[in-house]
């Protein structure tokens, strides 16, 4: 895989390909979230770093995130445009997963969409610019959470495939948002929300549509949960004032990174 990013910080650099920051719980609750920016193999900690100068600098270079080669441009979420072509992963019904095909014998990749969509999803309530639904596989909680920058989280309810989160989760949005006000969430002014209340009050609303997906897909097949609700913490020092939306190809978007390189991080 082509080097196609250098990142400094005071005192070393490293270089690699740019991943999805990663960020995990801290050990006691009260602490923040923890990220580290991940470039190739490296891995940069970032929350001792708040405040220190952060450089980037763009090779050039675009490397698929599947499989590696060298691209001009990338496609779903940094895929090269065969892998974007040819992958489940990169399928609509990823976005919209109450399309799912694999019934009908066109799957892309039948045993990829096997071992990620035919096992158990949560539909869950979020609040990271105000209540929100949304849905995950059910071992990617909490990570879901955090990347959208969730100050709440509470699981709602379980189902066995990812159609059938798909599903629930259209029922649910005739209620609620599925999106992040992504303006409110970056001035850091959202309120805490009482969770459970909200969970209640939906099941009944929705008492009706609910047990008419039990009775198409199996009494069992969507679950109550009794979880509590989870509480997240960022490392922010300062909630930006002023703040603008740039949608950009990734070779622009690095390009901007360099421009602005020497900032805070």
């Amino acid at each position: 895989m082509p080097r196609v990013i250098e990142a400094a910080v005071p005192g070393f650099s490293v270089q690699g390909c740019l991943s999805k920051m990663a960020a995990t719980l801290p050990s006691c609750q009260d602490q923040p979230v923890i990220y580290h920016l991940r470039a190739g193999e490296h891995r940069i900690a970032l929350n001792e770093r708040i405040g220190e100068p952060l450089s980037l600098r763009w090779t050039g270079a675009i490397a698929c995130t599947h499989c590696g080669r060298a691209t001009k441009k990338s496609f779903a979420q940094g895929h090269c445009y065969p892998c974007f072509k040819r992958l489940a992963q990169c399928d609509t019904c990823i976005m919209k997963p109450e399309t799912c095909h694999y019934f009908q014998g066109t799957c892309r990749e039948p045993e990829w969409g096997e071992r990620h969509c035919f096992q158990p999803h949560i539909v869950y309530l979020a609040n990271s610019s105000g209540l929100k639904v949304g849905i995950t596989r059910k071992t990617q909680m909490p990570t879901r959470w955090l990347d959208q920058g969730a100050i709440q989280a509470l699981p709602i309810l379980e189902v066995d495939t990812r159609q059938q989160s798909g599903f629930v989760e259209m029922l649910f949005k005739q209620q609620v948002a599925d999106r992040t006000n992504w303006r409110a969430m970056l001035k850091g002014d959202v309120v805490t929300m009482d969770l459970s209340a909200e969970r209640d009050c939906l099941l009944n609303q929705l008492a009706d549509g609910l047990n008419q997906l039990r009775e198409t897909h199996g009494s069992d097949s969507i679950r109550t949960l009794e979880a509590p609700p989870q509480h997240f913490h960022y490392p922010v020092s300062v909630f930006p004032k002023k703040w603008s939306r740039i949608i950009l190809t990734s070779s622009h978007w690095w390009k901007a990174c360099c421009k602005a390189s020497k900032g805070s991080i």
